[in-house]
């Protein structure tokens, strides 16, 4: 039997798709062990997996932000994107590392697969592919490769392919690599040299580049929602996003959603399941905002009291939970703080946006809605409730835009990623049978 090794930063985004293909992977007859934070140990081994702890640093919990992010309001733009960075993907390398290698040591793995931020995979990453099994990694985000058609991820620029733009495009990955990123590139290095006890080659890419050097990127998105890049890397395959909404439908429905039946359009609110302490940034600014709109809108809180939301409009209903396969097929507009998943969730749909991004890899999610023309990019965390409702407004009655939300549900219909997946891990295995390509 095949035996895999699945390595997660213990982020709920992060996991849950690796949660989703090591089921599937496990109900075809394949062993999966993953390593991830201890709060998520319940949640693998109801998958069918076998679970390993994160131990010490990488062992963090995202819901206790004072637990790894003590500092972050001492911090403002980039120093705080800096900041984040290495207290969640950097410093925790060497117990990452330490805890990858004892799997290792302890057993055969016919492949090791992680999300494409997990770091502590680097040791591993550098060794010769004769003295390794085969590394995956499971792209969780938008595609965040240094390219020449493009500005450095983070910046949530869009492309150019000209003369010009690919000189713009070369200053500002240099500036992001050697100056504004120097000393991460640098707490890398260190971090990964003290713990695998061999410095890194001269030549190592960017720390924030690390996905070009695994053997396979299992991109769970389509690619016709990634720019056109000329230069990916050649491991890089699209496989199709994972549904992980699926429990939602085993939620007793709110006893107001026959209500939605009128035939007015339906907006659903959200700022996702962590993102919700402050529901002033987009929630209560949307229900202010819409309150005169001629529709339902819909608020799920994430778990969070609907209480915490004040008293709502007339036009507004709210629930902590709401069964996503079923609220979807009814929208004509989501508003969103910029997920990657929960976009593609809606774009599965054919349902137009209108996001608000927050922080992580949201802006750049929101700039791939504004440039392919499937909704609108606030292009802040805090809009006035009056821009919030033009942007509504302007989506629900723009066909040209769900036309091409539909279009992209219809490619997005196309892939199968978990047989994908699988295919990609079955050919692995037989390569470890037979020895390194």
């Amino acid at each position: 039997m095949p035996h895999y090794l699945f390595a997660s930063t213990p982020l709920y985004g992060h996991v849950a798709p690796l949660i989703a293909a090591g089921r599937h992977l496990a109900a075809a007859g394949h062993a999966v062990t993953m390593l991830t934070g201890s709060r998520f140990e319940a949640n693998v081994r109801g998958a069918g997996l076998g679970f390993a702890p994160l131990p010490g640093r990488a062992d963090f919990d995202e819901r206790e932000l004072e637990s790894y992010l003590p500092d972050r309001a001492r911090y403002r733009g980039v120093a705080l994107s800096q900041y984040q960075i290495q207290n969640t993907f950097i410093h925790p390398i060497p117990d990452q590392w330490r805890a990858l290698r004892g799997l290792l040591d302890g057993g055969r793995f016919d492949a090791v697969a992680t999300d494409h931020l997990f770091a502590g995979a680097v040791p591993l990453l550098v060794r010769p592919r004769g003295q390794r099994p085969p590394v995956f990694a499971f792209g969780i985000g938008p595609v965040a490769q240094l390219t020449r058609d493009a500005p450095p991820a983070g910046m949530a620029m869009q492309p150019s392919w000209g003369v010009a733009g690919r000189l713009r495009n070369r200053a500002l990955n240099l500036l992001a690599t050697r100056l504004v990123f120097r000393d991460t590139q640098q707490l890398a290095r260190r971090l990964v040299h003290e713990a695998s006890g061999a410095p890194l080659p001269a030549g190592f890419p960017f720390i924030l580049d690390l996905s070009r050097l695994f053997d396979r990127l299992l991109q769970l998105g389509p690619r016709e929602f990634e720019y056109p890049l000329t230069d990916f890397a050649p491991g890089l395959r699209f496989v199709g996003p994972l549904d992980t909404s699926a429990a939602a439908s085993t939620r007793p429905l709110p006893p107001w959603w026959d209500a939605l039946d009128d035939g007015r359009p339906v907006v659903h609110v959200t700022q996702g399941t962590l993102d919700n302490r402050d529901f002033s940034s987009l929630v209560q600014p949307a229900l202010h905002g819409l309150a005169g709109f001629d529709g339902h809108v819909v608020v799920s809180t994430g778990g969070a009291p609907v209480e915490a939301l004040g008293p709502l409009p007339a036009n507004a209903r709210a629930a902590e939970f709401l069964p996503y396969d079923r609220l979807l097929p009814r929208l004509s507009a989501l508003v969103t703080n910029g997920g990657y998943g929960t976009t593609l969730l809606a774009l599965r749909h054919g349902v137009p946006l209108v996001v608000a991004p927050g922080a992580e890899d949201k802006p750049e999610v929101a700039a791939r809605v504004q440039y392919f023309g499937v909704g609108i990019n606030l292009r802040t965390a805090r809009p006035a409730p009056v821009r919030i409702a033009e942007a509504v407004r302007a989506v629900v009655g723009n066909s040209s835009c769900r036309r091409r939300a539909r279009a992209l549900g219809d490619a997005i219909g196309r892939y199968r990623p978990l047989e994908d997946i699988r295919r990609e891990f079955e050919v692995a295995a037989a390569l470890a049978q037979t020895g390194p390509a």
